[in-house]
């Protein structure tokens, strides 16, 4: 049986710390890919002038072009709608019947976890993988496998407005997703 671990998100835009988590957490559970899974319309996060479903889904093929284990996955824009985990796993896991699947979320997230919609069906699908995130609790009542990796404080709302300041994101994003930021001139950004 495969073992698949899932990370979700926004990805607006997908950064060094999204990689980094995908990649350690890969090589810690042994695991045969981890795909990286954007949204298509999140039930928390809408911001008016955010990129686009495609948009995002397109960094993230970027991102993890020459990474080795990870990969883009498109299947909420498919689906399409507000994305809820348990409804994607249901279908994932239903569609993907040899494959196990591991959902991947940030130390900000794990005690959030309680109030997800339909947590307890969830956790008959799919173990969750638990980050340490800086500054989050990162404990909670569902049980979550917490795996260590280095932790770095970085945000995709940061290099948002570091694009909106003319800053640079040098390091924090892959050069192919800047590129494309510029070219789409995404966040407030010039082509220089």
């Amino acid at each position: 049986m495969k073992r698949i671990g899932i990370l979700g998100g926004t990805f607006n835009p997908p950064h060094t710390g999204h990689l980094l988590i995908a990649n350690e957490v890969r090589y810690a559970l042994q695991l045969d890919e981890v795909w990286l899974m954007p949204t298509a319309v999140p039930p928390h996060k809408v911001a008016v002038g955010d990129a686009t479903a495609e948009q995002r889904l397109q960094m993230v093929k970027l991102a993890v072009d020459e990474v080795d284990g990870l990969r883009a996955s498109s299947f909420e824009m498919e689906r399409g709608g507000v994305s809820f985990t348990y409804d994607t796993m249901s279908q994932l896991v239903q569609d993907e019947a040899d494959v196990h699947f591991h959902f991947i979320i940030g130390g900000d997230m794990i005690d959030q976890l309680p109030t997800w919609y339909r947590i307890e069906d969830l956790l008959d699908i799919v173990t969750f993988i638990g980050v340490k995130r800086p500054g989050a609790d990162n404990a909670s009542a569902i049980p979550v496998q917490l795996v260590e990796t280095p932790q770095l404080d970085l945000s995709s709302t940061l290099i948002r407005q570091r694009f909106v300041e003319g800053g640079t994101v040098q390091l924090l994003i892959p050069p192919a997703v800047e590129a494309y930021i510029r070219e789409e001139r995404l966040y407030g950004s010039t082509t220089s």
